[in-house]
């Protein structure tokens, strides 16, 4: 993989397709051009498996007719396949029946200047196939190598890529950004009287430089394994539950597709009409962050052109906004919060950018230390969760907590509760909250849920 651009320019290409849309006949148009190369390595008991490289570009086309739109796709950028593809879509815009809400954002609303958010290094996209899989392999021997119990492997993988993204509209706006992304994670097995189990560990960077070396990758994936040899139900019984950060940014994730503008015009989430409401405990705020310096998901402007944000979600509790696409926010009579994203034929939709949980006081150990008798949650299993209602049902595994003491593994069990009131349960937030994904979180410490076991 090489740092070096192709010999067709993005930005050009949207500017092009655009102007040729408009000569068609559309009444507004938007396009968004990506040019993307990603490489990974995977290596399994010492030996490299498979080797991937791939390269694509796409461009992507809006346009409208009045009240009507289309959106369409292709990845042919030659100059008149870029303005027959315009035509076509213009064409297919008349065919569609009229949509009220559809439109491209407010003008007032696009961003004029956007900073540096550190999204590209490109120095990492430099490394010889031998030098990826180097990593891959150091990854994997620290591992295996941390315990005679680890005894087989599901692989180690490293992956790096590289975009480019040109998105222009009609409305006035022309906008590029490049970004990088590096990756490490290993999966070991381990065994112990005849039963076997299997965790992982991984670190995810803009920068090479930032990310985690391989051997303290593989000797977390160990220890994340090994803790888990010896694990049984317990009897079914209402405790105090803390969730590692991992599961705790699961418990967020759900949050998130319920304040995305989707969800809500559509009445599929709990927190419809909840806004300014108290919906989770004081402890707990969440913040969108879509300008987060390296973050995994930032980007100084959305899909739309809109300049993305810092968004207060919740505040001490609080349901504070929603997060919103333009067609979302007119649907709703609100504002766009810059959170519209979309794949290159689709339509743009909210969804969450750096979504987090902010930290609180409490070292993970002192939050453990607090529970005299309780669980916790270092996996979860099985998809028992009503975006509707917020009923909440999964399988779980972890750790037994006794007299604030890590004791013995857990697994075959169940943890049930409504989101809403395990939100309003949260009693601790810890500070340790690391941005290796876009929604994270710290650890939490729920007052209490149902653990159904034997």
């Amino acid at each position: 993989m090489s740092a070096s651009s192709t010999a067709i320019d993005p930005a050009e290409v949207v500017e092009r397709v655009l102007d040729r849309a408009r000569r068609a006949g559309a009444t507004a148009c938007d396009a968004v051009a990506v040019e993307a190369e990603s490489s990974s390595t995977s290596v399994r008991l010492g030996e490299v498996e498979t080797v991937k490289l791939s390269r694509e570009r796409r461009l992507g086309l809006r346009c409208f007719a009045g009240a009507s739109s289309a959106v369409a796709s292709t990845a042919d950028f030659d100059p008149a396949a870029v303005d027959a593809f315009a035509a076509q879509v213009v064409e297919l815009a008349r065919a569609v029946a009229p949509d009220p809400f559809a439109g491209l954002p407010d003008p007032s609303l696009l961003a004029t200047e956007w900073p540096d958010l550190e999204l590209y290094d490109p120095t990492g996209l430099e490394l010889s196939p031998e030098e990826r899989v180097a990593r891959a392999k150091a990854c994997e021997a620290a591992a295996l190598s941390a315990d005679p119990r680890l005894v087989n492997s599901e692989g180690a993988d490293f992956a790096l890529g590289a975009a480019r993204v040109a998105y222009a509209s009609s409305a006035g706006f022309a906008g590029s950004y490049r970004s990088t992304s590096y990756s490490l994670s290993a999966a070991p097995v381990a065994a112990e009287d005849g039963a076997m189990q299997r965790d992982y560990w991984y670190d995810a960077s803009r920068s090479l430089d930032r990310l985690a070396d391989p051997e303290s990758i593989g000797r977390t994936a160990a220890a994340r394994t090994l803790r888990r040899l010896g694990a049984r139900p317990v009897p079914t019984q209402q405790v105090p539950v803390v969730f590692d950060p991992q599961m705790a940014a699961s418990l967020l994730s759900h949050l998130a597709g319920a304040v995305c503008g989707g969800a809500l015009y559509r009445r599929a989430s709990f927190l419809l009409d909840r806004l300014g409401q108290d919906i989770a405990s004081p402890l707990f705020t969440v913040i969108d962050d879509g300008r987060l310096p390296r973050g995994l998901a930032s980007r100084p402007f959305d899909a739309e052109g809109t300049a993305t944000r810092r968004t207060v979600v919740v505040e001490r509790g609080v349901l504070k906004s929603y997060l919103l696409d333009g067609y979302a926010a007119r649907k709703l009579s609100l504002t766009s919060t810059g959170s519209a994203s979309r794949s290159v034929g689709d339509v743009p939709s909210a969804s969450p950018t750096n979504f987090h949980l902010a930290a609180g006081e409490h070292a993970p150990e002192a939050i453990i230390a607090s529970v005299p008798r309780g669980l916790y949650v270092t996996g979860l299993s099985g998809f028992g969760v009503n975006g509707v209602t917020g009923d909440y049902s999964r399988g779980a595994s972890g750790i037994w907590i006794e007299n604030g003491e890590l004791t013995h593994p857990v697994e075959e069990v169940t943890i049930a509760g409504n989101l809403l009131q395990m939100y309003r349960d949260v009693e601790m937030v810890g500070n340790d909250l690391v941005f290796r994904s876009s929604i994270v979180a710290p650890t939490i410490k729920l007052r209490q849920m149902t653990v159904a076991g034997r």
